[in-house]
């Protein structure tokens, strides 16, 4: 009970830390910059193809497992990083996020040929893809700008989550 006590306290803290000041604009700016949730984005949807691929190119199931187990991971370190300045936006990353970790959870666990589960899998990943983009269509309306999903370019030095 006091690790559930202090866990939640620790929780409400870290949520009051993110709190910045500023317009909406500035405020998710600078979130992004700080979370990195672009490179998230970016990495959830990598994830997902990858797994669409290892089952294109009929991998073991050892293999699926792996790429699935990945997705779940960058899914839930992505719901790590929430919540953000904005509600609607925290909401929208929040259900992309949920998608892509239970996608990665059917796909893992229907690896070894459970039909159904891959199917449904196979569903969420394709709902994700539209989940994503709610959530990128937010933060374009909040900040005026296209954030950057790169997972691939070096650190931006200057902080600017966009470029």
């Amino acid at each position: 009970m006091a690790l559930v006590v202090v866990t939640v306290a620790g929780a409400l803290l870290l949520a009051g830390c993110t709190q910045q000041s500023g317009d909406p604009s500035k405020q998710v700016s600078t979130w992004m910059s700080q979370s990195g949730d672009g490179a998230a984005i970016g990495q959830v949807e990598v994830d997902s193809r990858n797994v669409d691929l290892a089952f294109r190119d009929h991998n073991t199931s050892s293999a699926i497992k792996t790429v699935c187990a990945l997705l779940s991971t960058d899914a839930l370190t992505a719901i790590g990083n929430l919540p953000s300045p904005d509600t609607s936006l925290t909401d929208d990353l929040n259900n992309a996020f949920e998608d892509a970790s239970a996608a990665a959870k059917d796909c893992y666990n229907g690896a070894t040929g459970n039909a159904s589960l891959l199917r449904r899998s196979a569903k969420e990943r394709t709902e994700l893809v539209g989940l994503v983009s709610i959530a990128v269509d937010r933060i374009r309306a909040i900040t005026g700008h296209e954030p950057s999903t790169s997972t691939t370019l070096a650190p931006n030095v200057s902080g600017d989550p966009f470029g």
